[in-house]
């Protein structure tokens, strides 16, 4: 299967062919999802919550995103690698947003990078992309930002809001970005964004307007029982599925049932006779 690149995104807008992306994390849930036909592969900063039991993002590390993208970057053969910048890793300033930006794709084998922010990070993105780096921008509930956001809520209601979102994402267009993922943001607002924009938009709990959508793997897989996004469908119940089959594996050990005669290897008795 042909490797999909910003180019052949940009023609899947253009064509109005929905763009498929999952988080990934790991080797073994990128291939698979590769083998699946998930285009984009995103190697979320979420892995704080997913992967290390954090409770938010902002205790991931470069380290961390370099770490987890080179995994997914081996497991994946046709999709785009998309990894996200940690906190405080742009913040700072321009030039140490285009190193760190630098040491995803050199050491972290990733193909795009992704930051939050819109207008003040403008600056940010033109630079990381003239190191022929390709950005996606994240808009709405950004999550790096739960602290300043007062928690985990819809953006852009308020009329206000709305064309301040509108007009960030007309920004980070400018500024270079060749897709933009719009978060938690109600659903005829992100429409009017994707229509207003050459680039792809990619939404989460933006609705059905955008020209594609991302969930966390886990999620969409059903992996958590306990709090449950609005916007997640699990497409499987894959955390009962993990659980029944360690149990039938604890029963199974403990029974004497495995391993059987099939999973291991015998020798000649002489052979045997012979060891003291």
């Amino acid at each position: 299967m042909a490797r999909h690149t910003v180019l052949t995104l940009r023609r899947q807008k253009q064509a109005g062919d929905r763009i498929t992306m999952l988080t990934a994390y790991d080797y073994t849930m990128a291939r698979l999802l590769d083998e699946a036909g998930v285009e984009m592969l995103l190697v979320g900063d979420s892995l704080g919550m997913v992967m290390l039991g954090y409770e938010d993002t902002l205790s991931v590390t470069m380290e961390d995103m370099i770490h987890h993208s080179r995994a997914v970057a081996r497991g994946a053969a046709s999709a785009l690698v998309v990894t996200d910048m940690p906190f405080m890793s742009y913040h700072v300033c321009v030039e140490e947003a285009v190193r760190n930006a630098g040491r995803l794709v050199r050491e972290g084998h990733a193909q795009a990078v992704k930051l939050e922010g819109g207008t003040d990070f403008c600056p940010h993105i033109a630079a990381i992309t003239r190191a022929s780096i390709p950005v996606v921008a994240h808009l709405g509930l950004t999550p790096q930002s739960v602290n300043a956001l007062g928690g985990y809520r819809v953006q852009g209601r308020e009329a206000r809001q709305a064309q301040a979102l509108l007009d960030d994402a007309r920004a980070v267009q400018q500024a270079g970005a060749f897709a933009l993922v719009l978060e938690c943001v109600p659903a005829p607002l992100a429409a009017r964004i994707t229509q207003a924009l050459d680039i792809p938009v990619i939404g989460i709990g933006a609705g059905a307007g955008c020209d594609g959508q991302v969930l966390v793997a886990q999620d969409m897989l059903g992996m958590f029982s306990g709090f449950r996004p609005r916007f997640v469908r699990r497409f499987a119940e894959g955390g009962e599925l993990v659980r029944k089959a360690a149990e039938a594996y604890c029963h199974a050990v403990k029974a004497g049932e495995f391993p059987a005669e099939e999973h291991g290897w015998g020798m000649e008795d002489d052979v045997l006779e012979k060891v003291y």
